[in-house]
């Protein structure tokens, strides 16, 4: 459909809590394609609608690794377990990256585009993703849950773009 602008750290939608998807419609397959247009202009590997200025409960995530990519519409965790810290960027805060604590293994039940329900187990990076797209639907960036925070240099920022999310 189009690619859109994703907002930067400080822009007011990524504060917001963002509103549950209340029927699949046109409006929200369309903003499903904007997200996948968007994503598929940069490095990352997720994106939810409040990075380009929408606030529902709809993301997007292609690992770009051959695996399918995931539509989550009113996603919710209901298990974790484990944690691991590891490095996180955000394509809303380019140029950055920070040490956050995730669980190594969620369960989350969405919505897919068919307006089925249902249910993923991931492990490793693709909870990472979860976790952190999830939580811009809260309002809550990696930055707010970062014990550190490291300015990439321009070479390693070029380099390291295939981990920002």
């Amino acid at each position: 459909m189009a690619v859109r602008t994703i907002v930067q750290l400080g822009d007011e939608h990524l504060k917001k809590i963002s509103e549950p998807v209340k029927e699949i419609n046109e409006e929200i397959l369309n903003l499903v394609k904007d997200l996948k247009d968007t994503l598929a202009t940069v490095e990352g590997v997720g994106l939810a609608a409040p990075q380009i200025a929408v606030n529902k409960r709809v993301i997007y995530i292609d690992l770009r690794d051959g695996s399918e990519p995931i539509v989550l519409i009113n996603p919710v965790i209901t298990e974790k377990e484990g944690s691991e810290m590891d490095y996180e960027g955000c394509l809303s805060y380019v140029g950055y990256e920070g040490m956050v604590e995730r669980p190594t293994r969620v369960v989350v039940q969405a919505l897919n585009e068919d307006g089925d329900l249902m249910e993923y187990e991931a492990t490793d990076f693709l909870a990472r993703c979860f976790c952190h797209e999830i939580d811009h639907l809260e309002g809550i960036m990696y930055t707010d849950k970062a014990t550190e925070i490291f300015e990439l240099e321009e070479e390693e920022y070029e380099d390291e773009e295939e981990y920002e999310e």
